[in-house]
């Protein structure tokens, strides 16, 4: 096909993207946060609703938000009084997602040498999400309650239009559906009304490149395994 010489670049974005859980300690100007947030508000959005809030977090205000999440989630007892902001992965699992879900988990462990059965490891590791992987720069997305299903799928798209503006720019990004689990705790921090409710959190920074984990790519599906063509 003649595509337009700059479709290349649009590619790369795309492809490039991946959730990265280790960053180095190089900040991010906010004028670069700004500007990767404008692109990514020209998300398309049912009447053009543009259902996303934006919290952005550096600095202190980043260390005692996962200070925060972190004394609640080593405490055993404490967690089991916390609950998820809503379902983000199905009741019950079936072929092939649990599948698909398993793996990328055992990928991951390996790369960092964490073997089956090592709790502690495993638990430590999970616990660095709410360190925002160490990056230099947490967002936190909210989203009135009144909203419905439609502004949801509106909001994804925002989401990857951020992670994409982020990586044309060279920094890279992890979204974090992980901080769900602690929405009292974020929204009693960031003062959030009730009617709006937590979607979730990313990280966003240089990517480290000797950090192992760093190194996972995830396989995806053929095109001819998830579409159909009538009418070719």
């Amino acid at each position: 096909m003649d595509y337009p010489h700059s479709y290349r670049y649009v590619d790369a974005a795309i492809t490039g993207r991946r959730s990265i859980r280790a960053y180095l300690d190089k900040p991010v100007p906010k004028e670069v946060v700004e500007d990767i947030l404008e692109v990514a508000a020209r998300a398309p959005s049912g009447t053009n609703t543009q259902p996303w809030q934006v919290t952005v977090l550096a600095g202190e205000p980043k260390v005692e938000l996962s200070r925060r999440i972190l004394a609640v989630y080593d405490d055993p007892a404490a967690m089991a009084a916390e609950r998820d902001e809503y379902d983000y992965y199905p009741r019950q699992w079936v072929s092939p997602y649990i599948d698909r879900r398993r793996k990328v988990g055992w990928d991951l462990y390996t790369l960092l040498g964490i073997a089956k059965g090592d709790k502690e490891r495993m638990h430590a590791q999970h616990a660095r999400n709410f360190r925002f992987f160490d990056a230099p720069v947490g967002l936190i997305f909210t989203i009135d309650r009144v909203m419905q299903q439609g502004s949801w799928l509106d909001y994804g798209m925002f989401l990857q239009n951020l992670m994409v503006a982020a990586r044309a720019r060279g920094l890279d990004t992890c979204p974090q559906a992980a901080f769900t689990h602690f929405h009292r705790i974020i929204g009693e921090f960031l003062e959030l009304p009730p009617e709006r409710m937590l979607v979730c959190g990313m990280s966003l920074g240089y990517a480290d490149p000797d950090a192992p984990e760093n190194g996972l790519v995830t396989e995806r599906e053929p095109v001819e395994a998830f579409t159909r063509f009538l009418g070719w």
